[in-house]
């Protein structure tokens, strides 16, 4: 006989990944995506695992950064889009960053060429029919409003909405080289071993103020029916961070540090706007951190400000649009089924976790439970000691103590995973300063996470020989 499908409704990183999982488990799925029957407000295409914002999966060292931990588990969960992030990734200094267009356009083919897969261009406009026994809705941070209007009405919970903004894609030759210069913070060098992987773009302290004069001043795109909606931290609009203060742009997206104008050595820069290559041709580069809600006459006036962008040309100017996630600590199980229809599970964004890649690895876990329990396994969580662990905690209920606190988005951080003490001296005997203390236990807590996820991968595996 054969085997009956899952169900999984959306076609972005979470839902990809979910779709790839369940397949390459055995289980047939049909994949349903909404585009381009009906479009949303920041997609442009209809490729599945299109990136709306930045380009960028954030750092790729899994010894000293947590998103970097969480690549190096996807990978060895077979993650179908850390494949296709490596294959077409882009210099980024110690990111992984990737061409937009290539990337979305390999995850479509890979999943279009499986043949375990369906993909149906469709909205599921409400809840899924009964007859699906097992649904992974991974409609991410743009649901349609029929569907989340059925989610509110089953759960009964109020929808928890946010803002993102979107950065400007500046065209490469319309940036004067004579005044911007390549070269990646600090020197350090990527996946792809480019230690000059970004363009800089040097303001001194007069051009700086002006700079800030003329954000706070530039109208900006307004939604009356969302100004209830607060935006997420990990994701302001740059005008927003410049109304907290004026120095705030200069700690932030345009801090100087670690960075050295090669036309001119001897000037320390007051601020420095950074852009990072977006396509593999390197024809167009995306401003890193420069969020926007300016309405689009504004972006380029403003944006021409900059030195070495004085004639900028832009392959797209920013955007906002809303987000979306769910109270998942109350309305999810451990395998993240929602308790009051368990045929259902949720994945990626809407769960409540921010990031490209935290929405894939959430994905990822969702199309391996879903998978186990149609083969008749035990879903099982990754252990606690795993970036991935450390996900599932947090979306639902491991960020609460004693059932204080609200549930907000989150991205992969060391604080969701426990921590190791480190020796306090080294092989010779010397007391380790506190950088060195901090160096050796993300070292080590990513030693530990590696090893657990390959012994969880294992025990996995063991089961499915039985």
């Amino acid at each position: 006989m054969s085997m009956t499908p899952v169900h999984v409704v959306g076609g972005g990183l979470a839902g990809s990944e979910a779709t790839w999982q369940l397949a390459q488990a055995g289980v047939p799925v049909v994949l349903h995506e909404m585009r381009p029957v009906r479009g949303t407000d920041a997609h442009h295409t209809d490729q599945l695992a299109e990136l709306v914002c930045s380009n960028s999966f954030r750092a790729d060292d899994w010894t000293g950064n947590a998103v970097g931990l969480l690549h190096a588990e996807m990978r060895k969960l077979g993650s179908i889009i850390m494949a296709c992030g490596d294959a077409h990734q882009v210099p980024a200094g110690g990111a992984l960053a990737v061409d937009r267009e290539g990337f979305s356009r390999a995850v479509t083919e890979r999943l279009q060429a499986h043949p375990l897969v369906t993909i149906a261009r469709e909205e599921i406009a409400g809840l899924p029919p009964q007859d699906w026994d097992s649904v992974i809705l991974a409609t991410g941070p743009l649901t349609s409003p029929a569907l989340a209007d059925a989610i509110l009405k089953l759960t009964g919970e109020d929808q928890l909405s946010f803002f993102d903004a979107i950065a400007p894609i500046v065209h490469f030759e319309s940036i004067d080289m004579d005044v911007a210069w390549r070269q990646s913070r600090y020197d350090k060098e990527g996946p792809g071993g480019d230690a000059a992987a970004y363009i800089n773009c040097p303001m001194d302290q007069a051009q700086y103020e002006a700079f800030i004069d003329a954000l706070l001043s530039s109208p900006k795109s307004e939604f009356k029916d969302w100004e209830h909606v607060p935006y997420f931290d990990g994701c302001l609009p740059i005008e927003v961070m410049a109304e907290r203060g004026r120095e705030t742009l200069r700690h932030g997206p345009m801090k100087p540090v670690g960075l050295t104008n090669a036309h001119r050595p001897e000037d320390k820069p007051y601020a420095v706007v950074q852009l990072r290559q977006d396509n593999a041709l390197g024809t167009l580069w995306n401003m890193v951190g420069f969020q926007t809600k300016l309405k689009h006459g504004a972006q380029t006036e403003v944006f021409r400000m900059i030195p070495g962008l004085e004639k900028a040309v832009f392959a797209r100017l920013g955007g906002l649009h809303r987000n979306t996630f769910i109270n998942s600590p109350r309305l999810l199980d451990d395998t993240l089924r929602l308790k009051a229809q368990p045929r259902l599970r949720f994945a990626g964004q809407v769960t409540g976790v921010e990031g490209y890649v935290e929405s894939a690895a959430v994905g990822l876990l969702a199309g391996r439970f879903a998978a186990a329990e149609r083969l008749g396994r035990a879903a099982v969580p990754p252990p606690a000691t795993t970036a991935m662990g450390g996900l599932i905690g947090h979306i639902t209920g491991g960020h609460l103590e004693g059932g204080k606190g609200s549930f907000q988005p989150m991205n992969i951080n060391y604080g969701l995973i426990p921590p190791i003490a480190p020796p306090k001296r080294d092989e010779e005997g010397l007391r380790l300063g506190a950088k060195e203390k901090t160096r050796i236990k993300k070292r080590l807590v990513g030693e530990r996470a590696l090893a657990d996820i390959d012994a969880w991968l294992a025990g996995a595996r063991a089961l499915a020989a039985e």
